[in-house]
């Protein structure tokens, strides 16, 4: 019995190089899929491992579809996903398949969860959105905080923090993606419901220090209610603008408004397009100069606000991670299967102890 073959859509991007580099290291020969036949042929003759490739456009949805077998896993890193992630998703849901993705943008995944995955569910497909350093990460972490915690916890705060210049490392798809999200609504999850929210901030001491972060949509505030029902509170937080946490908030707050001037959203758009063209076909990230290093903090509350249990995870640089977690899920999937079908979390779909050994393997790990 062979497993499942792998796609990996948008493999000459900066995060689909090292996606493609991830699996070969794990002996998986994935069939590389993007629009550009020349820079597939370019990718596909520097890897040390002669690979298939296919030419697959978002603006062809039947190339995707065609490249997709039945039951197959599909990994997409093409972003900004908002924009070109869902033929991807269209077919793995089609094929019945595993569909595994690098995205960290809210509104994608919430279209993800509450979109596709009832159709999702209906063909035995899984989709696991946000598979990476955003948000798999605070799924483990929240997971682990409140099994520690017990059925006492009714609200967790998850907190993400970099150490290093992130903001001159990130990749022209991340800055064109972060530029998509500017106009979009966040949301968390309160009350025991998905509820819309802008602006709202934390202090997290990390490794003995103050650290100011910004609330998020992710891909917790939908996965951990469902493993955890007595939750009513999932809080996520960004901790990558330091100082400039508070206009970041008061932005937030004001992006209703924003977004209600007509053309805004058009001229986002436009200018994530220029991000991206001007970045050069073959960018890489910048170098920061010096190394990034990640924290991520969960903490399990009672109903009295009294803090039951905390989780740290500490890694190295968010790409190499992201990298190494698709690949160790697309493989897992394929060899194992998947445990839920819909769209799920990164628990649901493994298990706890086998993601915990995922991401140890990816370069995550916690602190006692």
């Amino acid at each position: 019995m062979t497993s499942p073959r792998i796609v990996l859509f948008g493999a000459t991007g900066f995060t689909g190089r090292l996606t493609a580099e991830a699996l070969l290291a794990r002996g998986a020969r994935p069939v590389l899929a993007g629009r550009d036949p020349a820079r597939l042929e370019a990718l596909a003759s520097s890897l040390p491992v002669e690979l298939p490739t296919a030419v697959a456009d978002v603006g062809r949805p039947a190339t995707i579809r065609r490249i997709v077998e039945p039951g197959g896993v599909l990994i997409s890193t093409v972003g900004p996903f908002a924009r070109w992630g869902e033929p991807a998703v269209e077919a793995a849901i089609e094929a019945g398949g595993v569909y595994l993705d690098s995205t960290g943008e809210p509104a994608f995944i919430r279209r993800i969860f509450q979109r596709y995955g009832p159709a999702a569910a209906a063909s035995g497909a899984t989709l696991l959105t946000a598979f990476g350093h955003d948000y798999a990460p605070g799924n483990l972490a929240a997971e682990l905080a409140l099994r520690k915690a017990g059925p006492a916890a009714v609200r967790v705060d998850v907190g993400y923090f970099t150490q290093g210049d992130m903001l001159r490392r990130a990749s022209a798809g991340t800055r064109a993606s972060a530029l998509g999200m500017v106009l979009e609504p966040m949301y968390g999850f309160r009350e025991g419901r998905i509820l819309r929210e802008h602006g709202r901030t934390r202090i997290f001491s990390v490794n003995g220090r103050r650290r100011h972060a910004l609330s998020v949509g992710a891909s917790e505030h939908f996965a951990l209610p469902r493993t955890h029902v007595g939750l009513r509170e999932v809080n996520v937080y960004l901790g990558w603008f330091g100082g400039l946490t508070k206009a970041a908030a008061a932005l937030a707050r004001a992006t209703p408004f924003i977004a209600a001037i007509p053309g805004a959203k058009r001229v986002t758009e436009a200018i994530a397009d220029r991000v991206i063209h001007t970045a050069g076909r073959d960018a890489s990230p910048g170098e920061s100069g010096e190394e990034i290093a990640t924290q991520v903090v969960a903490e399990a509350f009672d109903r009295d606000g009294e803090r039951l249990a905390s989780i740290e995870l500490h890694g190295g640089d968010p790409y190499d991670f992201t990298a190494r977690l698709l690949a160790w899920g697309a493989i897992t999937a394929g060899t194992d299967g998947v445990d839920a079908q819909g769209a799920v979390g990164p628990v649901e779909a493994f298990g706890l102890e086998s993601l915990v050994r995922g991401c140890d393997q990816a370069g995550l790990h916690a602190i006692a």
